[in-house]
């Protein structure tokens, strides 16, 4: 009897499909994010257990609603990539993913690199990717973890930043603001799919027009500097005062 009852409690838990806030923070981070979703698909295309998503609800606890993340990117093995799941409940698939990738920023920084990575820690993510994008915080582009045992150890970057990664089979290479995916097997550059090419091209073009944008910004804040510096000299040196006294 109490079994039943947990059952139909359990079955009467709504998990929802959207959150109340939004879930990405800036252009460049939903391009990168969409871009990396569909190169993943594209590696991953001739393989019938392997499903990527990103930005649905990842829940973990059957009968828990409230536990949850939404990874920017993850692939999931072991599963059907067919269907496409409006969020991805793990007791239900018999999987957690065995990649995750959050496309990261200052404000997320907290949360990324404590709450995430201690979750994805304990269900048993074996790689967690964090790419910074503009440069905001991090001390490379491009951080990893591996699961070793049953905590998560760092991957050591190339000389180019890029990070060895076993389960896609590829190294993950930052490139300004977008990543770029080199095969172990040939050393050569994974096809990129049109659809994400164009979206990788977005990418650069709006980091290039930021990049221009804040060194005008920085001469303009040093044009007027100079220029306050100017205003200040005939002050400083007592110049332009009252002048001598009347007799």
């Amino acid at each position: 009897m109490n079994g039943a009852r947990t059952a139909i409690a359990t079955s009467e838990v709504h998990y929802p499909t959207r959150g109340g806030e939004p879930m990405a923070e800036t252009g460049i981070h939903v391009l990168v994010m969409t871009a990396m979703i569909q190169v993943l698909r594209h590696l991953f295309r001739h393989r019938p257990d392997v499903y990527v998503i990103g930005n649905i609800f990842l829940f973990y606890k059957e009968g828990h609603s409230e536990a949850r993340r939404s990874p920017d990117v993850m692939v999931v093995k072991g599963v059907d990539p067919g269907p496409e799941r409006t969020s991805f409940k793990t007791w239900e698939e018999r999987a957690v993913p065995s990649f995750i990738l959050e496309i990261t920023s200052r404000e997320t920084a907290d949360e990324d690199q404590g709450p995430k990575r201690a979750l994805y820690q304990e269900l048993g993510v074996r790689e967690y990717f964090l790419f910074d994008p503009l440069g905001e915080y991090l001390p490379q582009p491009l951080v990893g973890y591996r699961l070793i045992g049953e905590e998560y150890e760092p991957l050591p970057p190339a000389a180019d930043g890029g990070l060895l990664s076993a389960e896609l089979g590829v190294r993950v290479v930052p490139e300004g603001a977008s990543l770029g995916l080199i095969s172990f097997r040939t050393g050569e550059r994974v096809p990129t799919p049109p659809e994400a090419y164009r979206l990788l091209e977005e990418v650069r073009r709006r980091f290039t027009d930021m990049e221009q944008r804040a060194v005008r910004a920085e001469q303009r804040a040093e044009e007027l500097t100079r220029e306050l510096a100017r205003l200040r000299a005939p002050v400083a040196s007592g110049e332009g005062g009252a002048g001598p006294a009347k007799p």
